[in-house]
């Protein structure tokens, strides 16, 4: 569930190459040597029976049967093609009708989604393979209906292949100029904060390509300072440094300026459709419709708590509304994927009644029919099947800590998967099938195929071997736990032990939190810890001699609307003060130290570290923050103004933050952040380091040249993570040393 600062982390699993009584290094959790084997990307094939997968070589598609999990043929082999050649996959997008493939290589990242490749049509029956275009790298390619055209973004533009007359490229657009006018795919902040990659679709009829069109050039710019650094060098900065410098809409700032169009393929026209659309609003979705000319719209207000879904026609240009949805404070970010049309029905997902829940929506009787009941709210939508009234979804039926599959039928409910602990799924194309994926926070992910019936078919992952060296090594002790504050709010936590853990000793205590909206870190399920994958990197703390806790406060996930948007305007204030509740309650426990208390947290949870190290009451002798934003006026329009509207209505909210707080830091700070950080500037860092300067407060900083927001990259993940944990012994370790 990425809502913003989204902590992008890599893969961090246990050893397999791991010995009994090995104790860890964080070289070792950061090589790659320690991995979980998990299910790998596949694709539900159309005829309900197979899936598609790419090999674990990757210069093959490999098709396989859901019931028997046999390979039962090759789609594509990079080593037997006809007419061009690849060497390794890195996507693919089978065309409606699967006779082509695109088949996507050379990867070039962007942004967080957004990517540029050359791509390739793969004919399955001829095995000819030609470059989709050789006029330079795609983005976001989009296949037509018909299997018959596909259009693509390059250099802001709109271009449409047509492979029935010999791959002809038709240019669609030509206004599209890097930092003036973007067609086809969302600006930066349309990218992070609504979570797409293409802002292009064709209608049911191919006969026409739609699209949004960004003109950012009243945006604002943000410049990133780039050096030759190392790993990778960037010779061209050898002697001066460079820049990149991209439109980045801060809060209250101008946004993109969004409208929709259409290009008729066939007569060559462009028209503007007129969308209605709320002042300073947004486009955060379009794809094609049902039925002929239509393509279906999302608009939502500034303010982001109404969302407008369209049906507009391409050939007539009418746009008609068929949804609104509005809930007190802000729509979620998950609404915009949870939404599918069925027939003349659309599916919504809504906290209209406290939790999130899944209505069918009559626009001819503007009626909704509420379909799930789910205790802790359903957390995503895997389809719903119309002809017999089944919907699949994933929701926190038993607990806010564990997720369950269930199928639901006229107000019967069936758990698909009752194992305690994490569930998710991938269904067949039928819902004949589906691959159910397991954990919990002391079990790598099992992964196994049933019939809809609920019979397992066959085990595709099972971490047998790592299971096997875990249980030979020294694991700590992982449990969960509740609390009740001061203010009498219960909270949610889960604690780490060293494997040796002796009661009747005081042991330091390093706490982990993110504490974003919506987000959840304490959850029974492999992926938890501040690393995730078992929480190995926690694991790596306990070794040192310390105790780890993560609790997550007011304002994240899994607990209803109430619980989650009680920190709405007022971003920072109770997060952080359930992180200082959370000390003090922990610093009662007889085998806590409540002298060596340490917190940290990396992008949100970098802001909740700094703001509970100001709270005012002096629980934590030492603090990491990575890649904090100090201040929501540095931050971008889309999040920040979902959950504290614009500084100019709340400059109260906006005026709590750490640099404001910087006179109030108690304990030893370290602050981390990546020098081409594009989501959470460097500007963050630099401000409240000469604030902390201007109060007199001793700090540690480091720099990270020509790193994004994950901070990774050859060396740098291993020396990041190792000062994290140098710092904390440095600082916890000394029962006698002063705050």
């Amino acid at each position: 569930m990425k809502k913003l600062f989204f902590l992008f982390l890599l893969s961090l699993t246990l050893s397999v190459g791991a010995k009994a009584g090995d104790s860890l290094s964080i070289r070792a959790i950061t090589s790659g040597r320690f991995a979980a084997e998990n299910l790998r990307s596949l694709t539900p094939l159309a005829d309900g029976e197979c899936f598609a997968q790419i090999s674990t070589g990757r210069d093959q598609i490999l098709r396989y049967r859901f019931d028997t999990g046999m390979q039962t043929g090759v789609i594509f082999d990079a080593a037997s093609t006809v007419g061009d050649t690849i060497e390794s996959i890195d996507n693919y997008k089978p065309s409606p009708d699967d006779r082509f493939i695109l088949v996507g290589t050379h990867t070039n990242r962007i942004y967080r989604r957004s990517f540029t490749a050359d791509y390739y049509v793969y004919d399955v029956a001829s095995r000819q393979l030609t470059p989709l275009s050789r006029n330079g790298a795609q983005q976001s390619p989009v296949w037509s209906p018909d299997s018959r055209k596909v259009a693509f973004v390059r250099g802001n533009n709109i271009f449409v292949v047509d492979l029935a007359d010999g791959m002809k490229e038709t240019q669609v657009t030509s206004d599209g100029k890097f930092n003036e006018v973007i067609n086809g795919i969302p600006d930066w902040v349309n990218e992070e904060e609504f979570g797409l990659s293409i802002s292009m679709a064709f209608t049911p009829d191919s006969r026409h390509i739609c699209w949004i069109r960004y003109d950012e050039s009243a945006v604002k710019t943000y410049a990133l300072q780039l050096f030759k650094g190392l790993a990778p060098e960037k010779e061209e900065y050898a002697d001066y440094p460079g820049e990149y410098a991209f439109k980045y809409p801060k809060a209250g700032q101008d946004n993109a300026s969004v409208s929709v169009w259409s290009y008729d393929l066939e007569g060559h026209a462009t028209v503007q459709l007129p969308l209605p659309l709320p002042h300073e609003g947004y486009i955060p979705r379009i794809f094609s419709g049902k039925k002929g000319s239509d393509v279906i719209l999302y608009t939502m207000n500034r303010h982001q708590d109404s969302l407008m879904v369209y049906r507009a026609d391409a050939a007539s240009r009418q746009c008609s509304q068929v949804l609104l949805e509005t809930v007190p404070k802000y729509v979620k970010e998950d609404v915009l994927s949870g939404i599918s049309f069925c027939d003349d029905k659309i599916l919504l997902t809504s906290d209209r009644d406290g939790w999130m829940q899944v209505y069918l929506y009559d626009p001819q009787k503007k009626s909704s029919q509420r379909l799930t009941n789910a205790q802790y709210g359903v957390s995503q939508v895997y389809g719903y099947d119309a002809r017999t009234g089944k919907l699949y979804y994933q929701a926190a039926g038993r607990s806010p800590l564990e997720r369950e599959v269930y199928v639901a039928q006229r107000g019967k409910v069936q758990c698909l998967t009752p194992r305690k602990g994490w569930n998710s799924a991938v269904f067949s194309a039928d819902y004949k099938y589906y691959i159910a994926t397991w954990s919990d926070m002391n079990t790598p992910y099992e992964c196994d195929v049933y019939n809809i019936k609920g019979k397992k078919l066959r085990s595709v992952v099972d971490n047998a071997a790592l299971k096997s060296r875990l249980s030979s090594m020294d694991a700590p002790v992982k449990e969960c736990f509740d609390f009740t504050t001061s203010e009498g709010v219960t909270l949610n936590g889960w604690m780490m032990k060293p494997h040796d853990f002796d009661p009747s000793r005081k042991y330091p205590l390093v706490m982990f939190q993110y504490s974003g909206p919506g987000n959840q870190q304490v959850v029974n399920s492999w992926g938890f810890g501040s690393m995730g994958q078992g929480g190995i990197y926690d694991q790596y703390l306990t070794e040192q001699g310390f105790i780890v806790v993560c609790t997550d406060g007011r304002g994240t996930g899994g607990r209803g609307a109430e619980f989650e948007k009680c920190t709405y305007l007022q971003l920072g204030e109770l997060e952080a003060r359930d992180q200082v509740e959370t000390a003090l309650y922990l610093g009662t426990l007889p085998y806590v130290d409540s002298q060596r208390i340490g917190i940290w947290g990396w992008s949100y949870g970098g802001f909740c570290t700094l703001m509970s190290m100001s709270e005012g009451r002096g629980v934590f002798r030492a603090g990491v923050a990575v890649a904090p934003p100090t201040n929501w006026r540095f931050y971008d329009s889309i999040y920040t103004e979902r959950f504290m509207r614009t500084p100019q209505e709340n400059p109260d909210g906006y005026a709590v933050n750490p640099i404001v707080r910087a006179e109030r830091l108690h304990g030893a700070l370290l602050i981390c952040h990546g020098l081409a950080d594009d989501n959470v500037h460097p500007q963050n860092t630099f401000e409240y380091s000469e604030a902390l300067v201007q109060a007199d407060k001793d700090f540690k900083e480091i720099i990270y040249t020509n790193r994004n927001h994950s901070i990774y990259g050859a060396n740098t993940r291993n020396h990041l993570l190792r000062q994290i944990a140098s710092f904390f012994i440095e600082q916890l370790k000394n029962e006698h040393q002063q705050p």
